[in-house]
């Protein structure tokens, strides 16, 4: 078997694992002088000393349920409503950018690049901004509007390029059997571009829920807003800390959740051929069974 560099001699591998011996002692250290500092007491401007971030009377509030019905209910509920709405806009919106795209004609095609483009550089919390100031919509219409924009604009660049990675021949081969244009698009290639560019599409959907939190610049009752602004309001100010860390682990967890999500649609739809779906095989039965050209060409998933 070739290799594309040298395989490590008994010096390199000492080398290598000194490196790591020092490096997780570097880290381990980091992490004691860390928890070290969060634990000292802090004294505020007035001289008043108060407990550390890590003293018990910090983190009782973690038992209440009143704390914890406020910050699910009301903070992370909020988050995932924006989220879903704006998701399924945002794949809609998606798709038909992407059937504009890649459109024959430059009279469709040029405004749906200047749209992407415009979209794709737009910084969501400005145009959040924009929408709640010139619609007067509202918070909550004003998130889910923005991140769909943004994340269409994304998601349909993203499908324009599966589009532009199949091979012509299954544009050909739609072709070759009379179907339209557009029902060679929808029927043959956009299936194929769904399913490869998949795994970039749920990724783009975890980068949405990261950035609902940017709705809390309007007041939208999401989770950074009512575990961090609204939370230290009504439990107290010491327990900021602890708010700021329920809210880092819920944000973390429904992140890594999808991001476990997208890492599993990955792997199952890496390479290979896939199944095609009801009416993909539809029209390859019958692409098999006019024999096209004589030889009866094929536009199956990785065929030539």
């Amino acid at each position: 078997m070739t290799v594309l560099y040298d395989a490590p001699g008994p010096r390199a591998k000492r080398l290598s694992l000194a490196i790591s011996i020092i490096g997780g002692v570097l880290i381990g250290a980091g992490l004691v002088a860390l928890v070290v500092f969060l634990a000292m007491p802090r004294t505020n401007a007035g001289g008043v000393q108060t407990p550390g971030m890590l003293d018990p009377t910090r983190w009782d509030i973690v038992l209440d349920r009143a704390m914890w019905r406020a910050v699910i209910t009301r903070g992370l509920v909020g988050t995932l409503r924006m989220a879903a709405v704006a998701a399924v806009l945002a794949v809609a919106f998606g798709i038909l950018l992407s059937i504009l795209r890649t459109s024959r004609l430059a009279v469709v095609r040029v405004p749906a690049i200047i749209v992407i483009e415009f979209f794709r550089g737009m910084p969501v919390l400005l145009l959040m901004l924009f929408i709640l100031l010139v619609f007067s919509s509202g918070a909550y219409v004003a998130g889910v509007a923005a991140l769909a924009l943004y994340n269409g604009a994304v998601i349909g660049e993203a499908l324009r390029a599966g589009v532009a990675s199949l091979p012509k021949g299954q544009r050909e081969s739609g072709l070759a059997l009379g179907l339209t244009p557009l029902r060679t698009r929808f029927l043959i290639e956009f299936p194929q571009a769904f399913r490869q560019m998949l795994p970039i599409i749920i990724a783009q959907l975890v980068v949405l829920l990261k950035d609902t939190s940017l709705a809390y610049i309007l007041g939208y009752q999401e989770l950074l807003n009512v575990g961090l602004q609204q939370g230290p309001t009504t439990f107290g100010s010491k327990y900021l800390f602890t708010l700021f860390f329920v809210v880092l682990v819920l944000y973390l967890s429904v992140n890594l959740l999808f991001s476990t999500l997208a890492r599993i649609v990955a792997k199952r739809t890496a390479g290979g051929r896939r199944k095609p779906s009801r009416r993909t095989a539809a029209v390859l039965a019958q692409l098999g069974g006019a024999g096209v050209g004589g030889g009866g060409a094929s536009v199956g998933g990785g065929g030539p």
